[in-house]
């Protein structure tokens, strides 16, 4: 299916109310949709409770992740090129993502079974990614946005009064609202931020997180009703884990990490015949020649220390699990 297929299909389906489930890489070369009776049995999701999936989960309690982090320096000479870029005002906040070998005590798909996440999505062997992260979501004629900026271990004394209080975090979290604000203006009237900066708790098998958020919403312009592909072309790729300006920050982000992100940091989502919800692919485990690899990233600024945000890359490799379970 080329791109321009995709957008037609889902415009198609869209209108006719067929539901359906939808895959778009952060290149936009490789979009994926099927109708939601036609899923294929190696494609997994779960999507706010909205699943095809019917197995007994795993047991939770003794999964183990080991980190293989790679050389500091290795992930300094990405951080420099995005730096520079900040500098000379070629952006103002580039999200920075990196690759990082792990192992696992168990399959992906059993893995699956088991993590805690707003999107869960296992493909065909190929990768998992369990992400908290709302792109939009499109019911009764008004688009959401929850654009997701700012990361914290929780154990840190005072840690919401911290993070909530850095100007650095403050300034990509506005930036990053500023953002998805203009791109939703696209599709929709009235677009305004219903709830600005709370605090959602991520449990993992390693800590526990806090992560900041805000509501954005809109009355979707009428031409837009139901239009979902063309939805999708307006407002890819999503603006929290690229930057602004949005064009020029792809173009930095792709000469800085030096290798495409495939379905990282794209979109997934479904459409159910009256409501469209989508997730942002992060918080992901790639399968590549037999070896796991776990995507992460962060936003980074002028005011950014290299040291401190590959802390906070390492940080984010975890999975949601419940061990109670």
């Amino acid at each position: 299916m080329t791109y321009q297929q995709f957008v037609e299909t889902l415009d198609n389906w869209g209108k006719n109310r067929t539901p359906f489930f939808f895959l778009i890489d952060f290149e936009q070369q490789k979009p994926i949709a099927f109708p939601l009776n036609e899923m294929p049995k190696d494609v997994l999701f779960d999507f706010n409770s909205r699943t095809n999936f019917n197995k007994s989960p795993k047991n939770a309690s003794s999964i183990q992740l080991r980190v293989k982090p790679i050389d500091e320096n290795i992930f300094k000479k990405k951080f420099d090129v995005v730096s520079e870029a900040l500098e000379y005002g070629d952006s103002y906040l580039i999200n920075l993502t990196l690759r990082t070998e792990i192992d696992l005590d168990t399959t992906l798909e059993d893995l699956f079974s088991v993590v805690e996440a707003k999107y869960k999505l296992f493909y065909r062997n190929q990768f998992l990614v369990f992400s908290p992260e709302i792109f939009v979501k499109i019911e009764d004629g008004v688009v959401y946005s929850f654009p997701m900026k700012g990361t914290i271990d929780a154990s840190i004394e005072n840690a919401e009064e911290k993070i909530l209080n850095d100007q650095k975090e403050l300034a990509e979290h506005v930036t990053i609202v500023d953002l998805i604000r203009n791109d939703l203006s696209l599709i929709a009237e009235d677009v305004h931020v219903s709830r600005f900066r709370y605090i959602d708790l991520v449990r993992s098998n390693r800590k526990e997180l806090l992560q900041v958020s805000s509501k954005i919403q809109g009355r979707l312009i009428r031409e837009y009703d139901h239009a979902f592909g063309t939805i999708l072309d307006k407002l890819l790729p999503a603006g929290s884990i690229s930057g602004a300006p949005k064009k020029r920050t792809v173009e930095i982000i792709r000469q800085a990490e030096q290798i495409d992100r495939g379905y990282y940091t794209g979109v997934a989502g479904i459409f159910d015949g009256n409501v469209f919800d989508s997730g942002v692919l992060i918080r992901f485990i790639e399968n590549a020649n037999s070896r796991l690899y776990y995507r992460s990233g962060g936003g980074i600024t002028t005011a950014s220390d290299w040291k401190k945000e590959f802390r906070e890359v390492i940080d984010k490799i975890y999975v949601p699990v419940n061990r109670n379970n």
